[in-house]
């Protein structure tokens, strides 16, 4: 038996990287799913791949700091498919990357909102399906950066994924009782477009790899298997986690 059956997931941000593997990967897995991104035409390809695979899934594409979109996911969700049990909320930004005092108000605000204040925005209708069904998961894509490592330049995305892991616990806390489960994913490195941001060069790339204790970066599949441990059964008494997926980078110090 697959490890989704019968269950009903939204994933925000699916539209590359972690998220799109995260999709193929919970399809296969049984779920059905409702697929949020900006952009509508690699939505629409990912969801034709999934239905050429014999899975089920609907896009619906937006903005994560429109709280009409959050909604709008939800509905879709329980208008689709009768419900709503898992919520991966993935869709975020680098933001600017400067010396602190340089960053504008508008560019910390825009990472603030879409890194952390669309969470908010998805829990307000999300939490509420996940009641009318009895319980569920939800999952944030925070980041070892701001929680375990420091790095210079990129202020707004740390405190910004520093502030999910805050609310993950709260929401752990709030909502366990009633059968909701609250964690947050720390990725490592990871081959993704946002990878591509902070390691532009060779150079760079190898500068990061050597970070790591494997001396490489993890590929989205293996963020995936982590967030579908997070989303079954198998992880049934675990809330309230930030849980590391960084290949081991938080503890390295060669």
């Amino acid at each position: 038996m697959t490890a989704l059956a019968g269950k009903i997931a939204i994933i925000a941000g699916a539209s590359s990287g972690i998220g799109r593997a995260t999709a193929l990967l919970f399809a296969r897995e049984g779920a059905s799913l409702v697929l949020g991104a900006r952009r509508r035409e690699p939505l629409d390809t990912l969801v034709g791949e999934i239905a050429a695979a014999g899975g089920q899934a609907v896009a619906l594409a937006g903005d994560v700091t429109d709280e009409g979109f959050a909604q709008g996911l939800v509905e879709t969700a329980e208008t689709r498919f009768g419900g709503l049990d898992i919520a991966f909320n993935n869709a975020g930004m680098v933001g600017p990357m400067a010396p602190t005092p340089e960053v504008t108000p508008e560019a910390w605000r825009e990472t603030v909102e879409t890194n952390l204040t669309s969470a908010f925005l998805a829990v307000r209708h999300q939490i509420p399906a996940m009641l009318r069904r009895g319980g569920g998961s939800v999952i944030f894509t925070s980041s070892f950066v701001g929680h375990t490592v420091g790095f210079p330049g990129v202020a707004a995305y740390a405190a910004s994924k520093s502030g999910l892991i805050g609310l993950t616990q709260a929401l752990a806390v709030e909502f366990g009782a009633q059968g909701i489960r609250v964690n947050a994913l720390l990725p490592g490195a990871t081959e993704t477009p946002m990878y591509e941001v902070f390691a532009g060069t060779q150079e760079a790339r190898d500068f990061i790899k050597g970070l790591y204790p494997m001396k490489r970066i993890a590929s989205p599949e293996e963020m995936a298997r982590s967030v579908l441990y997070l989303a079954s059964d198998a992880s049934s008494f675990t809330t309230g986690t930030a849980l590391l997926v960084d290949g081991g980078v938080s503890i390295s110090r060669s």
